[in-house]
């Protein structure tokens, strides 16, 4: 399953039924788990780790050293996940010693066509990155997050998990979970009330997130007041609870 045009270094691991296409390149200290497939012309740098039955479209690189003048060849990695789609002309580099040596990437994520992962980032699973959606370094975006095309996410920011982000928003606070955030300006726009139906949520989770959107964003009260009042009055649930702890370990402060 290997095309004769592939180029393998021998220091390169393969797990079984892994398909190399025409003119891809796999580089030292490249580990590619089981019924992986490289569709053709990807190249991977290592270190770096393919998860289980991802697929590499056309023209992706991956593993390549991080864009950050900082980076003096350390040895730092890239590690993903298993059944990922990765698609045309995606980017991911390896972290920096300065941010942890790891860019980590989990399961069952789709990422469009030109989308990148930049140093240092660390991305949850069943995340959608639509085409040309881009993360500066040391990014955390969590699970069942929805990034539209061509958002840009300032480095050290947070997206929550079942997050959307408006096509061609700039992201440069962090991004609440649940949230409808969406402007070249961002702005939050409340619970992404048909994302959380489509996820499964019940009427009673949803009827709670939205009440606590109703505190922080259409009352008089400031964020501190806002959490105070979501804490004596809606705390207790698992979304709650999340959101509660994602506004108070905001490092960049939240978009609202």
């Amino acid at each position: 399953m290997i095309h004769p045009t592939a180029i393998i270094s021998p220091k390169a691991e393969l797990g079984a039924n892994v398909s190399v296409g025409p003119y891809s390149i796999i580089g030292d200290h490249v580990t590619i788990h089981d019924d992986a497939e490289l569709v053709s012309h990807v190249v991977i740098e290592g270190p770096c780790e393919i998860g289980k039955a991802t697929k590499v479209l056309p023209f992706a690189s991956l593993g390549q050293s991080p864009q950050d003048l900082k980076y003096k060849g350390e040895d730092t990695r890239l590690v993903i996940g298993q059944r990922n789609v990765i698609r045309e002309y995606v980017t991911m580099n390896r972290g920096t010693v300065g941010g942890g040596g790891l860019t980590s990437v989990g399961d069952d994520n789709l990422f469009m066509a030109q989308t990148h992962v930049a140093h240092d980032c660390i991305v949850g699973s069943r995340n959608v990155f639509a085409n040309l959606a881009s993360l500066a370094g040391h990014v955390t975006v969590e699970d069942d997050a929805i990034l539209g095309a061509f958002v840009g996410v300032h480095q050290f920011c947070h997206i929550g998990s079942h997050a959307f982000i408006g096509g061609m928003s700039k992201i440069v606070k962090d991004a609440l979970p649940y949230a409808r955030t969406d402007g070249t300006e961002a702005k939050c726009y409340g619970a992404n009330t048909i994302g959380l139906r489509r996820k499964g949520f019940s009427n009673e989770a949803i009827r709670r997130i939205q009440q606590s959107f109703t505190l922080l964003l259409n009352s008089n009260l400031n964020t501190t007041q806002a959490l105070e009042q979501i804490k004596s009055e809606l705390a207790g649930s698992p979304e709650i609870d999340y959101l509660i702890e994602f506004i108070e370990k905001s490092q960049r402060g939240v978009t609202k």
